[in-house]
């Protein structure tokens, strides 16, 4: 998996967080499948189409912090993750 320092993409703007499909107990295999970029100020009451349900694995960046919520419209139970 990238570090929390590592979330920039090729053209150099910072990330808040990327989510993956894929996910191992193995850590040579964690991080893996499609990726969801997360830039840094989003709010997203509703994942994107085909992701819902799907994100199995995250990272976090440097002073950033994200909440997912259990159901859909930000209700339901909620958890914060930071790097």
């Amino acid at each position: 998996c990238p570090t929390a320092a590592d979330l920039r993409p090729t053209n150099g703007t910072r990330l808040c967080a990327l989510l993956f499909t894929d996910n191992s107990p193995y850590y040579d295999q964690c991080c893996a499948g499609e990726v969801l970029e997360v830039p840094p100020d989003t709010d997203m009451p509703y994942m994107p189409r085909g992701w819902s349900g799907r994100a199995s694995s995250l990272v976090v960046g440097t002073k950033c912090e994200m909440t997912a919520w259990s159901r859909k419209a930000k209700e339901g139970k909620s958890r914060r993750f930071g790097a």
